[in-house]
């Protein structure tokens, strides 16, 4: 599944952005969706994710509160609703997908959980 990611850009301290994570694939229904960071000079960390009918959602404790995650299944999209944004939320922010034939009480944070990665997004918070 090929993945565009979206919705960046520049927003002051304590501000909002939405974050898109679109597919062109009829399947993607049956993909669990991750959002992960990578802001310069660290590792990639996740943030969210949710589960191929949105039911189960899980975020980092460092957004929980903050960041939202949904889909919406119809427009093959998830979202990432960032507010009270912070200057440590300034990253590239990259969507993951992995293929989940049964909903899944496992928590997928790591990297290696996700098999395809769209292209990432840049968000930057200024003070």
């Amino acid at each position: 599944v090929q993945l565009q990611a979206s919705g960046g850009g520049l927003v002051q301290t304590g501000g909002s952005l939405r974050l898109s994570c679109a597919a062109a694939d009829r399947t993607f229904s049956t993909y669990a969706v991750g959002w992960f960071r990578q802001a310069p000079g660290k590792e990639r960390e996740f943030v969210a994710t949710i589960s191929r009918n949105g039911e189960r959602t899980y975020s980092a404790d460092s957004v929980k509160g903050r960041f939202t995650i949904s889909r919406d299944n119809a427009k093959n999209t998830v979202y990432l609703q960032l507010n009270s944004l912070k200057s440590e939320d300034s990253a590239v922010y990259y969507c993951a997908a992995r293929y989940e034939k049964y909903i899944s009480t496992s928590v997928f944070s790591a990297l290696n959980d996700y098999y395809y990665w769209g292209q990432g997004t840049l968000v930057t918070v200024s003070s």
